[in-house]
């Protein structure tokens, strides 16, 4: 499902009943756990916590317009997803979320690139969450997202 909503709470009004609770849990991890810097906004038709453009004048790749994402939260229609783009871009952050996981959770990990698929709402592993929430700060994630951009351009030349 990808809302038309203007805000994250006409977005909260939108969630199925049976995900509103465990997508405001998570919310509020990620409000709570989130180094300073980030905001909230909706974007993509789901709840994003980017870089401002006051921070990263440059905005997204993919459209400058947009400022740099970091965090997404949605509710789809058979699972919570958690975009984490920390995990895609960092891969000694993956492996350590990988085993962590694998302890922390009943469940087996659902992944894509960065995006964590939660089928389950009773087994979301919500310490762990909370805990990979404050692995990279904003200054990191610029490095980061900046170093895998410039070089991937490289390659590509």
């Amino acid at each position: 499902m990808q809302s038309k909503a203007h805000n994250v709470e006409k977005y909260l009004e939108e969630i199925d009943e049976s995900k509103k609770t465990i997508f405001k849990k998570i919310r509020d991890l990620v409000i709570h756990n989130l180094p300073e810097g980030f905001y909230e906004h909706m974007g993509y038709g789901m709840a994003c916590y980017s870089v401002p453009h006051s921070v990263y004048p440059n905005g997204y790749h993919c459209n400058p317009k947009q400022p740099l994402p970091f965090i997404s939260l949605a509710a789809q229609k058979n699972f919570i997803a958690l975009y984490h783009m920390g995990l895609y871009a960092n891969p000694e952050l993956l492996e350590w979320f990988t085993k962590e996981y694998a302890k922390a959770s009943k469940t087996k990990l659902d992944m894509g690139k960065s995006c964590i698929r939660f089928k389950k709402i009773d087994d979301i592993p919500l310490d762990l969450i909370g805990e990979l929430l404050t692995k990279v700060s904003m200054k990191d994630w610029i490095q980061k997202y900046e170093s895998a951009f410039f070089e991937k351009i490289k390659i590509q030349i």
